[in-house]
């Protein structure tokens, strides 16, 4: 079985066990960069909550997050962890594009690979999975995001070494998948899934794995 047939079964085990998976939740391309960000080194439901802070006081917009000063935006972001970091963060990247986009998130989120990507990972706080996040979830960019779940997942499968990194993976999957943002959306989001329900780093439930036997 060719290495782009064993990423075609996991992923139409995962499909035809888990179904879609509608991610990333969010209503506008600009909170799925806001989540992007929340979501470093927490869970989701501790995102949904700051989120909703944000919501609540008419926050979820460029020109009124930029206008809050940090300390205040980490108020309302507390419920993510790490809140005065990520509020510097997310002022970081609201800058550049105020900055360089001159405001303008459409322009802003209608740019190509792989210029975009540098942007992206000059702004400080970004990483490479904040930045590819943003680029499929946000932009719709083919590009595949990596997380500790995809690692972990391949690994205990065999398709890669525990010495894979970052980079090595994405290509991994670029190289032996379409070129599509939808596919590497759905991929990415199964992977989630499984490794936070089933493929856990400790305990995992093998028995109930849409990989069970792979």
């Amino acid at each position: 079985m060719t290495t782009a047939d064993r990423l075609l079964v996991i992923y139409d085990r995962m499909f035809a066990q888990l179904g879609p998976q509608h991610w990333w939740p969010a209503e506008t391309p600009f909170e799925v960069m806001v989540g992007a960000i929340l979501t470093q080194n927490t869970n989701w439901r501790n995102v949904e909550r700051a989120i909703a802070n944000l919501k609540g006081v008419g926050l979820m917009s460029l020109e009124a997050l930029s206008a809050v000063p940090t300390g205040l935006l980490a108020e309302y972001i507390r419920p993510a962890g790490y809140y005065n970091i990520k509020a510097g963060r997310l002022h970081n990247l609201l800058t550049f594009i105020n900055e360089h986009h001159g405001g303008d998130l459409q322009a802003f989120l209608g740019q190509q690979l792989p210029g975009f990507r540098e942007q992206l990972l000059s702004i400080k706080g970004i990483g490479r999975e904040t930045a590819d996040s943003i680029l499929l979830y946000a932009a719709n960019l083919p590009i595949f995001v990596v997380d500790t779940y995809t690692h972990r997942i391949l690994v205990r499968h065999q398709v890669i070494d525990e010495v894979f990194g970052y980079e090595a993976i994405q290509e991994l999957f670029m190289d032996h998948l379409a070129c599509d943002a939808q596919l590497y959306n759905e991929y990415h989001a199964l992977l989630v899934r499984v490794g936070n329900v089933y493929c856990k780093k400790k305990n995992p439930d093998c028995a109930a794995c849409p990989l069970q036997g792979f």
